[in-house]
């Protein structure tokens, strides 16, 4: 079992410690968890929230010896981690634990001084007074998430759940997260460098939103080549207007968008088929095994064939 200790706190947000409670305590949807989950605090015993109702911790920092995850749902800004605590970090950390920071969690990372010289993310309205206060960090407020592979932090709420899912991807294959993402009726993946804050409104439910019907059309077609003068006219707008608008919707270019979704769709046939990976390349539309070898290590940092042994053994 894999060991996942949340750390709580006195005032923490109830719906902060949910997410990474309900995410890694429900994979496997109808069978059991792969993940051992135990929340726990520096000072175990009642809790207050801001919701109105206290939580009672049974748990203590012991529980982060053996952790193999440890994740930071929140933190007070501003608030200086206890010696204690940053200790337990960073020993932790040194036996190979897996530190996680979600929303203003990355605060109490940056603050063990694992992350100096490196990237952490966080909600965009702290971001900068992350930066200040700890300028070592590289402190990133246009992405959703990043993952240095021992350190991962994100930006708050939503992004702290997409996040979790692609702890549970990456763990456990697109399979496992796509149907815990269904149990949780929420989107199966948004990749870490989609935008935080796009200035686009949503559109209401009795709009057409031309660039969401290109978007479910691309995913229909992804064997096909997709021409990105033919994927605009799928909008009805010229190729000009239609990245501008893709890019305003989503955060990330035509191109982008769609090379992320066909890598996905080859992780899923690699995971749920016995197929050729010759035969995956050309349904998920990279056309030659070479060009999806070559997108999946760029991207994921292995092979088809390494990421089915991974996660398709025997």
């Amino acid at each position: 079992m894999h060991e996942v200790a949340i750390l709580a706190f006195d005032s923490i947000s109830p719906f902060h410690l949910a997410v990474p409670t309900l995410v890694f305590g429900r994979v496997g949807v109808d069978g059991p968890t792969p993940y051992a989950v135990r929340v726990c605090a520096e000072h175990p015993g009642r809790l207050t929230t801001p919701a109105g109702f206290a939580l009672h911790v049974d748990h203590d920092l012991a529980t982060l010896t053996t952790a193999d995850t440890i994740v930071i749902p929140s933190w007070p800004q501003h608030a200086t981690p206890s010696p204690a605590l940053l200790t337990a970090l960073r020993t932790a950390h040194a036996r190979g634990a897996r530190l996680v920071g979600l929303c203003l969690g990355a605060w109490a990372i940056a603050a063990t001084g694992l992350a100096d010289g490196r990237e952490l993310t966080t909600h965009w309205a702290a971001a900068e007074e992350l930066a200040t206060a700890f300028p070592a960090v590289r402190v990133r407020a246009d992405t959703l998430w990043s993952d240095l592979g021992d350190i991962v932090t994100s930006a708050g709420v939503a992004a702290a759940l997409d996040c979790c899912l692609h702890l549970v991807r990456a763990d456990h294959g697109t399979r496992a997260a796509a149907e815990l993402a269904s149990a949780l009726v929420t989107a199966p993946h948004r990749s870490g460098s989609q935008a935080q804050y796009i200035p686009v409104p949503v559109p209401g439910p009795a709009d057409d939103d031309p660039v969401e019907r290109a978007m479910v059309w691309a995913r229909a077609n992804l064997a096909d080549p997709i021409e990105l003068d033919g994927w605009a006219a799928v909008a009805h707008m010229s190729r000009r207007t239609f990245t501008r608008r893709f890019r305003d919707r989503t955060g990330a270019s035509p191109q982008q968008w769609l090379l992320h979704q066909r890598v996905d769709a080859a992780r899923l046939l690699l995971e749920s088929t016995d197929e050729t990976v010759e035969r995956i390349a050309g349904r998920a539309g990279f056309g030659s095994a070479v060009s999806l070898r070559h997108h999946f290590q760029r991207r994921l940092g292995t092979s088809p064939a390494g990421h089915r042994a991974q996660f398709r053994p025997g």
